[in-house]
């Protein structure tokens, strides 16, 4: 089985149709998306129907969540560059509709992958322990542990620093996957092919320019 993982997309449907050109080229069988799927892009509504229609495995993301559940109107500015966030935030929910917006509302925080080998694959936007808290690629040792939670499991796919990275720590593999719509830096977006086998597991990640 061949999972296209994916993350922190925001909106950026350009960049995501990148990134599956690329990955048709490679080969996959399943999509994964660890959240931050529309805001505050440009084509949000463009990016959920891609998903839709690829049948994407979706874990919410803190930009998800704040589309479900927060009403711009209620909401003050100290800066323009706050009230252009505000503003976008209800254009988008507008684009996307309440129905949509109700589904990004009710996308589950954690999601487990079957796969061949029997490991156990756990799926999350941040971080087990907290969903809005992500892993990133320059801590240590210490601090990737103290995000596992209680959650059981061989490998965390994960979105939320932006930035890709492979680390095993405690037996357990955590994959950032990286940002599809805001990678640092701009002009690439990142995912990765996770490749499972009754041997065992196989990340490839690869970027795609923009």
């Amino acid at each position: 089985m061949r999972f296209l993982c994916v993350s922190d997309i925001h909106g950026h449907y350009a960049a995501l149709k990148c990134v599956f050109e690329e990955a048709d080229l490679r080969g996959w069988d399943q999509l994964v998306v660890c959240g931050d799927i529309c805001f505050p892009g440009p084509e949000p509504l463009k990016v959920w129907k891609a998903l839709l229609d690829r049948q994407a495995l979706c874990v919410q993301g803190a930009s998800d969540r704040a589309l479900a559940v927060v009403d711009p109107h209620k909401l003050s500015a100290t800066s323009e560059a706050e009230r252009a966030r505000i503003d976008r935030l209800g254009r988008v929910q507008q684009e996307l509709g309440e129905l949509i917006v109700a589904r990004l509302g009710k996308l589950p925080a954690v999601a487990r992958l079957p796969v061949e080998s029997g490991h156990n694959v756990l799926v999350v936007h941040g971080s087990p322990l907290d969903p809005l808290e992500p892993f990133t690629h320059d801590m240590d040792d210490e601090e990737l542990i103290a995000l596992f939670g209680d959650e059981t499991c061989d490998v965390i796919v994960c979105g939320g620093s932006h930035v890709p990275f492979d680390r095993t720590v405690a037996d357990v593999r955590v994959i950032g996957v990286g940002s599809v719509g805001e990678a640092p830096g701009g002009g690439y977006a990142a995912a990765a092919i996770i490749e499972t086998t009754p041997l065992g597991i196989d990340v490839r990640p690869f970027t795609v320019d923009l």
